[in-house]
């Protein structure tokens, strides 16, 4: 058997699921595209979505609810200057295709006619970072469910004190097909996957929360006995903590946060100051600020679409760019911003591979994939043992930040007091509150651990949700407020 090359096979999987079943093929949005350009737009795109999506959950000992859908159709968009005009359906059809693309070129300037040369029709070039499977397709029924029953076993076994265990088990097999006004032609084949676990602990009439999971781009054999066992054993050891915390302290001290999935605060806080919307529009507190200091020496932070498997990756973006590896901040320089197709072509860049929509009924925005903090030196036990007093936060919850002041408040969701260089005891309800590039200047020790998140991020943005990653190391941040509840 002779395998065809990966960009080509997506390409094949996403004819025959989004275009042959309705009698249409690359003449037909040609034809599409040529009407949209009838009038003079700067450009345009039909995305075309199939997706099928099943869920299993286990509560109080049973797995008591499980979906499964599919959704497809297809977004039509045309863009003149700042102006965008979109029309989608839910019907993968010739006549609704040119339906959309009737209705989508009145965007053009006046409605002024112009001369349509047809584009030589080109595949995108892309990356094979994922397989392109059907996720769902790779464990039984029969097999999940008991895959969410060794959770609650194992959880209940671990600790007496646990006394509610609920998992989710999340597959998604999505299949994308871009065309391009210029004739670009890409496909993608995204398998999803995700396990999540929560327990709740009992000590006194006390009761306290932990919770784990992870995921990523691939199959559900991903989830083997020892990664089950990782993850319950990571939610048991946070509720069985969080018993023993005491009110958190409030007021200026120094805040040491941990690797991994910490880099949600960098995600929030940073990240999507340096979205290019943002600063195209001046709204953000990093617009034009490309070439100036924004973090202290030694913090240098990407967002990197092309990690092999990752949640937040993609072989192509929503618009058909290939993804990239984005250095934002280099050494503490803001090097770049994550460009969509529409902000690149108005602030006169290239796209960085960011444009992302969460389905054919949304219009792309540039968005993050995996943003991390490189690691530095130092080891983070010195960095722990470096805090005279202050706050040691392993775990987040949810946070937010204004875009225009680059302020942010972010809840730990497992926090330790530490005094003298000693953890001392955890604290519950420490908040986080600080202005993002100030906080970044603010770094002062940064650990050799760095490390990205097991796979459990999504990100909001304008109604629209995606999967992400963060990371980063252990790192110290000098006088950050903390509202605490002591």
């Amino acid at each position: 058997m002779i395998a065809r090359e990966p960009t080509i096979e997506r390409l094949a999987t996403a004819r025959q699921l989004l275009l042959e079943p309705f009698g249409l093929d690359e003449s037909h949005l040609a034809q599409a595209l040529a009407a949209i350009r009838a009038h003079a737009v700067d450009d345009a795109d039909l995305y075309f979505q199939y997706t099928r999506a099943e869920g299993w959950s286990l509560e109080e000992g049973i797995v008591k609810t499980g979906s499964f859908s599919i959704d497809q159709g297809v977004g039509v968009r045309a863009v003149s200057g700042e102006k965008t005009a979109f029309a989608y359906s839910d019907d993968i059809s010739l006549p609704s295709l040119m339906d959309a693309a009737q209705t989508v070129r009145a965007i053009g300037a006046a409605g002024k006619s112009a001369k349509v040369r047809i584009p030589k029709a080109k595949v995108a070039p892309s990356r094979s970072l994922y397989p392109a499977l059907d996720p769902i397709a790779t464990l039984g029924s029969t097999d999940k469910v008991a895959l969410l029953g060794k959770v609650e076993t194992l959880a209940r076994a671990q600790d007496p004190r646990i006394v509610q265990v609920m998992a989710g088990l999340a597959s998604e097999y999505d299949v994308v097909l871009v065309a391009r006004a210029d004739g670009t032609l890409a496909a993608d084949v995204r398998p999803l996957v995700r396990l999540s676990v929560t327990v709740i602990a009992e000590q006194g009439g006390r009761r306290e929360v932990g919770s784990s999971g992870g995921g990523g781009r691939f199959g559900l054999a991903y989830f083997d006995d020892a990664l089950i066992a990782e993850y319950v054993g990571e939610a048991v050891r946070q509720a069985l903590t969080n018993l023993d915390a005491r009110p958190a302290p409030a007021g200026e001290m120094t805040v040491v946060l941990g690797p991994g999935w910490p880099g949600v605060l960098l995600h929030e806080a940073v990240g999507h100051g340096l979205e290019g919307d943002f600063n195209r529009k001046g709204s953000s507190a990093f617009s034009g600020r490309i070439g100036q200091r924004v973090a202290a020496k030694g913090v240098t932070i990407l967002d990197d679409g092309t990690l092999p498997d990752r949640r937040g990756s993609l072989n192509i973006d929503d618009e058909g760019h290939a993804t990239q590896a984005n250095v934002l901040i280099e050494d503490g320089i803001l090097k770049n911003y994550m460009q969509d197709a529409l902000n690149a072509r108005l602030m006169g860049v290239k796209p960085t591979g960011n444009g992302r929509r969460e389905s054919y009924a949304s219009l792309p925005l540039p968005r993050m994939t995996n943003t991390y903090m490189l690691g530095g030196d130092k080891d983070p036990r010195e960095i722990i043992a470096s805090i005279k007093k202050g706050l040691y936060a392993t775990n987040f919850g949810g946070g937010q930040v204004d875009i225009t002041s680059g302020k942010f408040v972010f809840s730990a969701s497992q926090a330790f007091w530490v005094e003298n260089g000693k953890i001392q005891y955890p604290v519950k309800g420490a908040t986080l509150v600080g202005n993002g590039p100030e906080c970044m200047k603010k770094v002062s020790l940064i650990g050799n651990d760095m490390r990205l998140d097991s796979g459990v991020g999504t990100c909001g943005k304008e109604g629209q949700s995606v999967p992400v990653g963060v990371g980063q190391p252990t790192m110290r941040i000098d006088g950050l407020t903390v509202g605490g509840t002591a």
